[in-house]
């Protein structure tokens, strides 16, 4: 089994994220640079000075980052990462000035002349360290500035001192942008996590739902098939295994998380209505009405099949009278179906009207309660589960779900 990498190489993993920020700070300061060299008349010398500051910025913004890796630590907080960040920025910003100053004597020398007139009348020109004052009626006054290396060590500090504070604003701004830029990417990780937790915590819900509908099938099914066996109708009994068998190979081959659409979940339930009328042959009648622009709504597989249990258990088996088993659907406006599961003498357990699983079913505990939950799971508040008797002494169920077309 693979082992995980040291704490070392974990700390720079975002390495490309931090050099991508480091090049690009530092090409917007380079295109700065050029856009003022084009200014002047002699653009080669200071892009060739700048050479030197570009380099050693890189390099410093790259030990910063560095820093805040080993330093801030890979889990450690906002805080901690900013409090390194600040220090190191202010280190990097003296090693700049210093660095600079001390190169300073090694720096090309530039042609260009900058011309002032003063109000007093005379002209100055500046180049580079070299100032000539002309005056009226006076031969010209050369001056030469000192190099950085030849003044005072005070005035040398504060030179350094002024040139730290502006380097310190752009390593700071780059080390904001950079603290920035990780924590928004934790922000997002987490989503991405709290969401793909929450998706399978929804998935196991949904699937234990589904789950829930095998055994609830069975139980009802093995019941009829022990009732044809004890009363001698042994081809029956056979009809409905060969009958049962195809119905559990369709419907165990189902993805238990997938969408079927509507006109695959009522063919389902006419190979399960096979199996009934088997049982009852002179006492279910059955009617399916789906329009045909409806059959491509999605919905999940086998939402009906506890319904219509339920209708046969409690509307069927009871009475020796003819029940008609109705499954309708409709279309709700624009963007909804509502599904109806209706048996004409049901006497089901529930004795009032009720919605989703606020009232107590019956019988395995599963039925209607195990429809209206995977609807909720599936669908949220978009979805509605209705159930009650009806009065002519009938039981109805009333699915209103979203319109999903199928997709394929």
């Amino acid at each position: 089994m693979a082992s995980a990498p040291p704490n070392d190489l974990r700390r720079f993993a975002d390495w490309r994220l931090a050099l991508k920020t480091i090049l690009g700070f530092w090409l917007i300061y380079a295109l700065t640079v050029v856009a003022r060299a084009l200014l002047g008349s002699d653009p080669l010398a200071l892009l060739q000075n700048k050479l030197l500051t570009l380099g050693v910025g890189i390099v410093l913004t790259f030990l910063v980052y560095a820093a805040i890796a080993m330093f801030g630590g890979q889990d450690s907080s906002n805080r901690r990462k900013a409090i390194v960040a600040g220090i190191a920025s202010f280190l990097a910003a003296c090693a700049m000035a210093g660095l600079l100053m001390l190169a300073d004597g090694k720096m090309r020398e530039s042609k260009e002349i900058f011309r002032h007139t003063a109000k007093e009348g005379v002209v100055i020109f500046e180049q580079g360290n070299k100032i000539r004052i002309e005056r009226t009626a006076a031969e010209p006054l050369v001056l030469t500035l000192p190099a950085l290396k030849d003044i005072e060590a005070s005035k040398k500090f504060r030179y350094a001192a002024d040139a730290a504070v502006i380097w310190l604003f752009f390593f700071a701004a780059w080390s904001a942008f950079y603290l920035a830029t990780i924590a928004q990417a934790q922000a997002l990780r987490a989503q991405r996590r709290a969401a793909a937790a929450e998706t399978a915590a929804h998935t196991a819900q949904v699937r234990a739902l589904r789950y829930q509908v095998n055994p609830h099938f069975l139980f009802n099914t093995l019941n009829s098939l022990s009732s044809l066996v004890m009363t001698g109708r042994t081809e029956r009994a056979e009809e409905m295994l060969l009958a049962l068998s195809t119905f559990f190979r369709t419907s165990l081959s189902l993805n238990p998380v997938a969408d079927v659409t509507l006109a695959e979940e009522i063919d389902l339930q006419r190979l399960y209505l096979d199996i009934e009328t088997i049982r009852f042959p002179s006492r279910l009648k059955v009617a399916i009405d789906v329009p045909k622009d409806l059959e491509d709504v999605r919905l999940p597989a086998l939402i009906l099949q506890p319904l219509v249990e339920n209708a046969i258990k409690y509307g069927v088996s009871p009475t020796s009278d003819v029940v008609t088993l109705t499954i309708a659907a409709e279309a709700i406006g624009d963007d909804r179906l509502l599904l109806r599961v209706t048996n004409s003498g049901s006497k089901a357990p529930p004795k009032r009207r009720g919605r989703r699983d606020s009232d107590r079913i019956e019988g395995t505990g599963v039925g209607l309660a195990n429809v209206c939950q995977r609807i909720e799971a599936r669908f949220g508040a978009a979805a509605t589960c209705e159930f009650g008797p009806l009065d002519n002494g009938g039981f109805e169920v009333r699915l209103a779900i979203p319109r999903e077309l199928h997709d394929g």
